[in-house]
């Protein structure tokens, strides 16, 4: 990784951290919960889904860095794949694996999608790994570098929180009522 993309993915994980925490940091329990339909997740659902696939993708980047490097060709452009992933115009179905189950308690969401991101966030500071030489295939967009795997769940994120935004501006979503 050179130190542009270094400081890249480093500010970016923290952009789209902090794009999320804006969103759902002071939702109350009734909020996080909404679900606009059955088939939809609440924004709960969305941090739960976020911490298990970031915590999933970082194993997957530690584990890929422990092989032998080479000469990966990822099938798509770091930038196709950060706006291919943050499109939500094409409906995503989770693996069942990464469905959100309801183990993280409620009100341990947001801390846990934070300690996720942190772990992310220091691997990017302190490895020394050349990510661009170890790959690994994505289901939907097939051979992605590690350096990709790191921008596809900093976007990920940001996916998830345009939905989030998406869950407050339905019209059920539970508003705050002003205090008498």
């Amino acid at each position: 990784m050179t130190p542009a993309e270094r400081q890249r993915i480093a500010a970016y994980l923290d952009e789209t951290r902090e794009n999320l925490l804006s969103v759902t940091r002071n939702l109350s329990p009734s909020q996080l919960q909404y679900k606009p339909a059955a088939d939809r997740w609440s924004a709960a659902e969305c941090l739960e889904h976020l911490t298990m696939v970031e915590n999933t993708v970082l194993g997957n980047i530690q584990n890929a860095v422990k092989e032998a490097a080479g000469s990966p060709k990822p099938a798509m452009s770091d930038q196709d794949l950060i706006r291919t992933v943050i499109d939500r115009s094409f409906r995503a179905t989770a693996p069942e694996r990464i469905v959100p189950t309801g183990k993280i308690p409620q009100d341990r969401l947001v801390a846990e999608f934070e300690a996720a991101r942190r772990r992310t966030s220091d691997f990017v500071a302190s490895t020394s790994a050349p990510l661009r030489q170890y790959a690994f295939a994505h289901p939907r967009f097939g051979q992605c570098d590690c350096y990709q795997w790191l921008l596809l769940a900093a976007s990920h994120g940001e996916r998830h929180r345009q939905q989030i935004e998406e869950v407050i501006a339905s019209a059920g979503f539970p508003r705050a009522t002003a205090a008498s």
